[in-house]
């Protein structure tokens, strides 16, 4: 296997990592790799922080193995290679009726990302998490390829569902897509007034898809307020959604300013009538709004973003309102600001979702922001929830493990599988997670 030198980042650009990386294009030169020189599979770095990284050290490069193997058109099963991104099987399949199960903020997250980080989407609600749908995955081990399913292995499934890379390259997954009415979807977007609002249409919706954003820098009686949008497939004629939009320089310290974006957001909010209305998009335009405008972390400067993003029981969504009123006083948030409602649905010892709300947030980095994203983190632990390590630049050790009550689960499965901790990432090491016996 070649390997080159490369510098790279998380998408929030806060941490970097500089090391070797190889990009394996068979399954030969990766079983290879695996047996004489492990190291952990990274895919498209979407991962905000530095769950991705590996700083000197080295990484496997999966995004060259993204084949489709094999599809089942009679019960929409289907077997892909690892580096398969989520929002190419989309626009493969839809045309044909189908779509992937469960679809994060962005397309470019591959199928072996989504394992990793058994990442939920805007029907979570209904439908759970991503690595629910997996039937089967190969996992590339020193010994050879070992297929793992949730029955015969299910320790080892779900250490490696949302279990952060730890058990090694995943080589290919099976799952199951779910059938579309069409090709575009029917968005029907409702303007919410506050927060005492939101709650209870978020928890009364019966739609497929729904999410909400809401202006992070609104106070007092409008604390809150957003625009909720509930979706469906559907079939009609619409326009392709416009792509290769892309943000050539970093953007410059006034254009996240406080003043922009409370008039963006004041603005964002009216779009939508007062009464509602009802939209048909292209369907990736609904998934993945943001895809259409290349290198978008770019807008928030040279020095990159924080992304928090936690989820709460259903009996402390009080404890979110806080949060939100925290988050509008310190003046520092940034227009992408989703809440969303969760069903219990989880595939894995350390995946994040709960049953509750969860909250995600972008803030420009500074030093603010930091301790902000801190005192948020202390009042995501006093409200039994927990953060999404997907996002997390900034955890401290001593909170997270008490977040997930299978930790010493999923850590007696990695240390069996990979004893000598050659899988290890940035985020494995500055959180601890395998300094624990």
């Amino acid at each position: 296997m070649r390997w080159k030198t490369v510098e790279y980042t998380g998408w929030g650009r806060v941490l970097k990592a500089r090391g070797e990386v190889a990009r394996p294009e068979r399954a030969s030169a990766l079983a290879a790799t695996t047996s004489e020189e492990p190291a952990p599979a990274v895919g498209m770095l979407r991962s905000y922080g530095d769950a991705c990284l590996n700083d000197a050290g080295r990484a496997i490069d999966m995004t060259r193995m993204d084949r489709i193997l094999s599809f089942d058109p009679e019960s929409g099963m289907v077997h892909v290679e690892a580096g398969c991104q989520i929002g190419q099987l989309l626009k493969v399949f839809v045309p044909k009726g189908w779509l992937p199960p469960v679809m994060p903020g962005t397309g470019f997250v591959t199928v072996g990302g989504g394992i990793a980080m058994d990442v939920h989407g805007k029907n979570h609600h209904g439908a759970g998490s991503f690595g629910q749908h997996v039937t089967e995955f190969t996992l590339m081990t020193k010994d050879g390829p070992k297929v793992v399913t949730p029955k015969k292995n299910a320790s080892l499934f779900k250490a490696t569902v949302g279990g952060l890379g730890q058990t090694g390259p995943i080589l290919s997954a099976k799952f199951k897509m779910h059938r579309a009415k069409g090709d575009v979807i029917v968005v029907t977007e409702r303007r919410v007034e506050n927060w005492e609002e939101f709650l209870p249409l978020l928890d009364n919706s019966d739609a497929t898809y729904s999410v909400g954003w809401i202006d992070a820098t609104a106070k007092d009686e409008a604390l809150g307020r957003g625009i909720l949008e509930e979706a469906e497939t559907g079939g009609g004629l619409v326009k392709p959604a416009k792509r290769g939009r892309k943000v050539p320089l970093d953007a410059p310290g006034f254009a996240l300013s406080p003043t922009v974006v409370r008039t963006f957001n004041a603005l964002y909010w009216r779009k939508v009538p007062t009464k509602g209305r009802t939209v048909v998009k292209p369907i990736d335009d609904f998934f993945f709004p943001l895809d259409k405008i290349h290198d978008w972390n770019k807008l928030y400067g040279k020095s990159g973003f924080h992304q928090f993003q936690c989820v709460v029981p259903i009996a402390e969504a009080g404890a979110l309102r806080e949060m939100v009123e925290k988050v509008a006083a310190s003046g520092l948030a940034s227009p992408l600001a989703v809440l969303k409602r969760m069903g219990p649905g989880r595939a894995g010892y350390m995946s994040f979702p709960m049953e509750g709300y969860t909250l995600a947030l972008d803030f420009k980095k500074s030093h603010a922001a930091e301790r902000l994203i801190r005192e948020l983190e202390d009042m995501t632990v006093a409200a039994s929830g927990r953060i999404y390590l997907a996002k997390d630049s900034l955890g401290r050790p001593e909170n997270i493990l008490g977040m997930y009550p299978e930790y010493k689960d999923w850590l007696k499965t990695v240390n069996k599988m990979d004893p000598d901790q050659a899988f290890e990432t940035d985020l494995v090491r500055r959180l601890k997670l395998r300094d624990a016996t």
